[in-house]
């Protein structure tokens, strides 16, 4: 096919949206709850500043929230031609850092099997692990739609099990909407029966990776007219049973193109070539986290490594352990609880008087020892609670 051919992106509105009320539903909720955040600094189990604090601050951190992202910010972007992202994460720390990059929506895929648990597909993960990764995101992510996935097993039996599942998923697991697999008559009314029950559906053809067993494999679709021709009629069955998107996976850019002109909700692209209303990749690739020959498994061909953090963080645990084995950490800097003089004395003399000549001696020393590292510091070198603190820089 000619890329003359192909006809432009239609960004109408989805029609199809005016059915869906369950990401609309669940975000204030959610949104309500983590603004009690402060109230939970009262409670016993809070962190201490004096413990804790080090480090910098949350990258891209602002006081004022910005506004959580919503199916009508997603219909919005679509009517206007704007491209949506969405990023694959499966914990806490992940989606902090996609929260403050402004992307729109966090996937919690069940890609998490491979990336987080190091199975050789998607398969063996469960509901229930599936639930503690979504807790953990929406934790980390106030502002992004959250995109619960489906897990193998948790739909394919009934409509009745696919709406108790996704139930379970936005009660349980806090997401705004839910993600599944499949175009097939059975998915389709799946779809429509969890749409009816008040949550939204994000579609997935092309290459589905839960169907590996029937699919032989890993393997892109569409590449035959009769393969192409199912990956569109499937996106369009999947809207027509009121899904708000559909992730294209691994299909060649004519039919990403097509069945994103044919749909009137936004397709949401991953190895599915720059025609496709948005992308998705994962965290850990985008990332280059997975630098190894073992990790290749988990590395798709598609995915552009914006970043090589594998390397830096395969270059900081090597320093650590070798700093470790020097001895050279941690030094007084990084050994911050004070003792005083007075009462670093005192315990040793108790522990002599109790007959632990060694530990008294070492206890002694290592007061010493500290003492003179210490002397040579400027006193606002030293906070209120005895915590060293690095010089300021400019």
């Amino acid at each position: 096919m000619q890329r003359a051919a192909l006809a432009p992106v239609s960004h109408q509105p989805a029609h199809a949206h005016a059915r869906i009320a369950g990401g609309t539903i669940i975000r204030p909720l959610r949104h309500g709850f983590r603004h009690q955040l402060p109230s939970w600094r009262l409670l016993s189990h809070a962190p201490e500043t004096a413990v804790y604090g080090g480090g910098g601050a949350r990258p891209g951190h602002q006081e004022a929230a910005a506004r959580p992202v919503t199916l009508a910010t997603l219909r919005g972007k679509h009517r206007r031609g704007e491209p949506i992202t969405m990023v694959t994460a499966y914990d806490y720390s992940s989606a902090v850092h996609v929260d403050a990059a402004g992307i729109d929506l966090i996937l919690v895929g069940d890609s998490a099997a491979m990336v987080a648990h190091g199975h050789d597909n998607t398969l063996p993960i469960s509901l229930d692990l599936m639930l503690e990764h979504c807790r953990a995101v929406v934790r980390g992510a106030p502002r992004p739609l959250i995109v619960g996935d489906l897990p193998f097993g948790s739909y394919e039996s009934s409509p009745a099990q696919a709406v108790e599942s996704a139930v379970r998923l936005a009660k349980e697991g806090g997401v705004d909407v839910v993600k599944m697999e499949g175009g097939t008559p059975s998915r389709v009314s799946a779809a429509k029966a969890i749409v009816e029950a008040g949550i939204a559906v994000m579609g997935h053809v092309g290459l589905t990776p839960q169907a590996i067993s029937a699919l032989g494999g890993f393997r892109a679709q569409g590449k035959t007219v009769d393969s192409a021709l199912k990956v569109v009629e499937a996106a369009i069955a999947l809207q027509d049973a009121g899904c708000f998107a559909v992730v294209l996976e691994c299909v060649p850019a004519p039919v990403a193109a097509a069945a994103t002109t044919a749909l009137q909700i936004p397709t949401i692209g991953i190895g599915a070539g720059p025609l496709c209303s948005g992308q998705v990749l994962v965290y850990h690739d985008l990332l280059g986290m997975f630098q190894s020959p073992a990790h290749s498994k988990v590395t798709p061909k598609f995915c552009k490594q914006f970043a090589n953090v594998g390397a830096v963080i395969s270059k900081a645990l090597t320093e650590y352990r070798e700093e470790v084995e020097a001895r050279s950490f941690p030094d007084a800097i990084y050994t911050p609880y004070k003792m005083s003089s007075a009462d670093a004395d005192a315990f040793a003399n108790v522990l002599q008087r109790m007959g632990f000549d060694g530990p008294a001696a070492a206890a002694a020393a290592a007061a010493d020892n500290y003492s003179e590292k210490l002397a040579g510091r400027k006193p606002q070198e030293m906070n209120t609670n005895g915590v060293l603190t690095a010089p300021a820089t400019v």
